[in-house]
């Protein structure tokens, strides 16, 4: 049964709103304070965010033996080419600025007496990953901005609040169309800029790390709205997720091996220094190809991650909330093998943005990883999403402010699979088919079957195909789960129409039908729109 489609209008309006409430969020709403009233909107609690259930931490060179440059190499070399210099040069110059400004407001980064302490993760040179109570890192992050935001009047947190729509006029956002799921009642809001902080894609794959609330949001309103996105196809499946059949895909963090565990397969051989020169620390892409390999090798549903050669204590300390939620599942890290297997679990590709967050859209921003900025490259390195969104959520509101116009945007150019899969008009407006959760639950299996981290053109081009016809039906109703759907099969599609278009293997994007990059041109990123297929530019 349809709800009522009644919009009611919220006459006063506000001057900013931002939609999400994790790092990048938060911290655009306190700058966004100092210059008018700032909503933010959170579809769930305003601690229910993939910033909630960060462990590893956030990187940035602060330390005595580290180097801006250092993190400006690494971070380069693990996004394989295609990384945007300019935009890792902010993050890694403007991030030891934004951490202190973190501590200024309260953040209780771990400590070794009265120094930071810190920790190294996979493909990083230096130990620079700030952490707090071992492996709650984004959770004393939040805490942190969230207590500095409920000090400032200017800004208003509502929770429970689904965004569905931007609304437009004259080719400018101007406001957002939410629902409210208490009352079921759907209310627009005028405002002078919109900030996208919605977070990443994860639940539009069968097995994902993250949070149930990461279903594409905002990419999918930014894409009905008319904006570019880029580098859908490039999707990190986290190497280590906590594999328990009839439980949630549980982060295992990065650090786990940082601090010395082991990768073992079904015969216990560990087997990673086959595959890198770094082993357990190799890069993401590296070290997910190389398991999903070695469960093929063994026919093995997973492979153990071992920590049994540290000390039991520092174990239980450094990782207090891996270690009693796997008690959880009788399962004693510190003890026995853990089992374990990749999922879905960040989005490099989102909205596309310059330098400031400004979208292809007058009056749109966006920040954290909903947004592409070209920082993450083809494969994101470990711990820099916290410092992206910080960062770049700092950015964005210091342009909202300012008015800031966006710098041009690629503009659309043939591409040879623009007619070797019919591709349906994109949909002007949200649509599902009859049957919706059945529908997202096809497209999950699709996107974790044949656009996972093994890919091939003949199961991209049937993916493309089924997907273009779950995502093209009716409307949806007025409730936060139909409008979740129409989102994950708004988004389902582009991920594997971007990945059909990119013929090469780079970072995170592995086709074994075109195993090598491809070299005849400069690295390129991809661009899609709802009136263009993907392009490359």
């Amino acid at each position: 049964m349809m709800l009522p489609t009644m919009v009611k209008q919220k006459d006063n309006g506000v001057d900013f709103i931002v939609l999400g409430g994790g790092i990048a969020g938060m911290r655009a709403a306190i700058e966004l304070s100092r210059g008018g009233r700032v909503l933010v909107l959170t579809k769930d609690d305003v601690y229910e965010s993939s910033t909630e259930y960060a462990q590893g931490g956030i990187a940035a060179a602060i330390s005595e033996d580290d180097e801006v440059t250092l993190h400006l190499h690494d971070t380069l070399l693990a996004g394989d080419g295609l990384c945007r210099e300019e935009a890792v040069r902010v993050l890694v110059e403007e991030g030891p600025v934004q951490i202190h400004q973190l501590i200024d407001w309260g953040m209780r980064f771990d400590r070794n007496g009265t120094k930071l302490a810190f920790t190294r993760e996979g493909a990083h040179s230096r130990s620079r990953i700030l952490h707090a109570h071992g492996d709650s890192t984004g959770s004393e992050i939040l805490r942190a901005l969230m207590a500095r935001a409920r000090t400032i009047h200017s800004i208003k947190l509502l929770p429970h609040t689904f965004a569905t729509e931007l609304a437009m006029e004259d080719g400018k956002v101007c406001g957002v169309t939410y629902i409210d799921a208490k009352t079921s009642e759907s209310t627009h809001v005028p405002a002078r800029a919109v900030l996208l902080a919605t977070g990443g894609l994860g639940h539009v794959y069968k097995e994902t790390t993250n949070p149930s609330v990461a279903c594409g949001d905002g990419m999918a309103m930014a894409y009905r709205a008319g904006a570019i996105l880029s580098d859908m196809e490039f999707v990190q499946f986290h190497p280590t997720a906590l594999f328990v059949k009839g439980a949630p895909r549980f982060l295992l963090s990065e650090a786990l091996r940082g601090e010395g565990a082991i990768l073992r397969n079904l015969l216990l051989e560990r087997f990673m220094p086959r595959y890198h020169e770094a082993a357990e620390l190799a890069p993401r892409d590296v070290v997910a190809r190389a398991i999903i390999m070695e469960m093929h090798k063994t026919r093995a549903e997973c492979v153990y991650l071992d920590l049994t050669g540290l000390n039991p204590d520092h174990v239980k300390k450094r990782f207090p909330r891996i270690f009693s939620t796997c008690l959880q599942y009788n399962i004693d890290i510190s003890a026995d093998l853990v089992p374990i297997r990749p999922a879905a679990h960040y989005s490099m590709g989102g909205v596309a943005t310059d330098l400031m967050g400004a979208t292809s859209l007058p009056g749109l921003f966006a920040a954290g990883e909903v947004a592409a900025t070209g920082v993450h490259g083809a494969n994101r390195l470990a711990s820099n999403s916290l410092l992206e969104g910080l960062v770049f959520g700092a950015r964005s509101a210091t342009a909202m402010l300012n008015h800031h116009v966006s710098t041009p945007f690629p503009s659309p150019k043939p591409n040879p699979h623009a007619e070797t899969v019919p591709v349906a008009a994109a949909p002007q407006a949200a649509t599902l088919p009859c049957d919706p959760q059945k529908a997202v639950e096809e497209a999950r299996a699709i996107l974790w079957d044949n656009v996972g981290i093994i890919r091939d053109g003949k199961h991209l081009a049937g993916a493309v195909r089924r997907l273009t016809e779950l995502a093209l039906a009716g409307a949806p109703e007025l409730s936060r789960a139909s409008y979740e759907a129409c989102n994950i099969l708004t988004v389902a599609p582009l991920i594997a129409r971007c990945a059909l278009a990119r013929e090469e293997s780079r970072g995170a994007h592995y086709r074994s039908d075109f195993p090598l990059k491809n070299e005849t041109h400069p690295p390129r990123h991809s661009y899609v729109t709802k009136v263009f297929p993907p392009f490359f530019a």
